[in-house]
């Protein structure tokens, strides 16, 4: 058949302009459809937003050229310590500490800010053949027949393709329009998410504090005197929290973030997030298939966000080049089937162990405190099982797509 491009991404954020870079490297051509302008967020300021990346996403990044743009501006995850404890009363004499030393790969991951890793993925995408960019536009409908789908664009424009892929975040109109439900439910938090500056140096060092009303991240940034942080309350004390004024704000969370950094203050801008599961019941459709939070929305207890949905990108790609090998269209349901397969168990599992995670330590049953310090203090003492949650939280497990050990498909 003959579209107007051969996929479509719905959805510029970092997974469309990813599966874009992974597809055309493929020999596909592809149109991303982004419904911002590109070079606003490409070039804003520094506001503390940043993603860990697991080592496998690393590795999807260099494979699909995009890490080499960025790795300077990276802060290599050297150690991430697990407490439990109550705001004001420091962490539970049991913990978790989790060393890249214990792995032979090097850094469990690394930090990066948004706005760095946005531009790398726009500057990529306009050296890569078979890249069109639509931005400032988005999907307003879908159609699908028997020879491909037809989108329609905010400004009236009519696009075919052989495959519509939905990046287009929780609320995505993609899966709407196609009928496909989600299941899910509301933590009944809030997640306030900033950059700090602080006296000391981090070292590297990534750190999760466990309180009743929900963790406290604090992540380290490139510099050695910045994180960035991931403060989760409840919706009511979070929007409390939100409408102080900085000293205010700094003086709830001091309290939370203890001392151990020397003084802090506030470095970026302060946005929140409501937090809430979300998992789609189906990963594709005919000539459809979502991808990143279209599919599943999770709890950012592990940062794990954005890893999953490059998860997602490194299997579409793969089994759509493989299947355009074999002389199938892009929206082969024999593929879209594979892609389902692949992923849905996997990111659902995640999704449902993140939530029990959350539940488990977003308590203060003295039973349940109990019972989690000492099993923080069991892995800790077993050198075998904790290597095992390192290389799992690394994106070393599993059956992994070939763009996430760093090879080409």
């Amino acid at each position: 058949m003959t579209w107007d491009t051969d996929i479509l991404i719905a959805g510029g954020g970092l997974n469309g302009p990813a599966l874009a870079l992974a597809l055309a490297r493929g020999g596909f051509s592809v149109t991303v459809v982004d419904a911002r302008p590109a070079r606003t967020r490409a070039e804003a300021g520094f506001d503390g937003r940043a993603y860990a990346l697991a080592i496998a996403s690393v590795r999807l990044l260099t494979a699909i050229g995009v890490w080499p743009g960025v790795a300077d501006k990276a802060q290599p995850m050297l150690k991430i310590k697990a407490s439990d404890g109550r705001a004001g009363e420091g962490s539970a004499p049991f913990f978790l500490h989790f060393d890249a030393a214990e792995i032979e790969e090097g850094p469990m991951g690394h930090m990066l800010e948004d706005r760095h890793l946005y531009a790398a993925f726009l500057d990529a995408m306009q050296t890569v053949p078979g890249i069109t960019l639509l931005s400032g536009e988005t999907v307003q409908a879908q159609e699908v027949d028997g020879s491909g789908v037809t989108v329609t664009l905010a400004s009236g424009r009519r696009l075919t393709a052989g495959l519509l892929v939905g990046c287009d975040g929780r609320g995505s109109g993609v899966a709407a329009r196609a009928g496909i439900r989600r299941i899910g439910w509301g933590y009944g938090q809030t997640a306030l998410v900033t950059a700090i500056r602080h006296e000391k140096d981090h070292q590297g060092i990534a750190h999760q504090f466990f309180m009743p009303s929900g963790p406290l991240a604090i992540l380290p940034l490139k510099g050695g005197h910045h994180s960035s942080i991931v403060w989760s309350e409840t919706d009511a004390t979070a929007e409390a929290i939100q409408a102080l004024p900085d000293a205010e704000y700094l003086k709830a969370l001091r309290p939370r973030f203890g001392d151990f950094l020397g003084e802090i203050g506030l470095a970026g801008d302060r946005f929140t997030y409501p937090l809430s599961l979300s998992l789609a019941e189906r990963f594709v459709a005919p000539r459809l298939a979502l991808v990143g939070d279209a599919a599943h929305g999770v709890h950012p207890i592990a940062g794990q966000g954005l890893n999953l949905g490059l998860r997602d990108v490194a299997a579409l790609a793969e089994v759509l080049i493989l299947a355009r090998r074999r002389g199938e269209e892009p929206g082969s349901p024999t593929a879209l089937e594979e892609y389902q397969r692949w992923r849905r168990f996997d990111s659902t599992a995640l999704a449902l162990g993140m939530d029990s995670v959350n539940r488990l330590f977003s308590s203060d049953n003295p039973l349940l405190r109990l019972g989690r310090d000492l099993g923080m203090g069991v892995v800790n003492a077993l050198p075998s099982l904790r290597r095992g949650f390192i290389r799992q939280a690394a994106g070393l497990t599993g059956e992994l797509p070939k763009l996430l050990t760093g090879r080409q498909i």
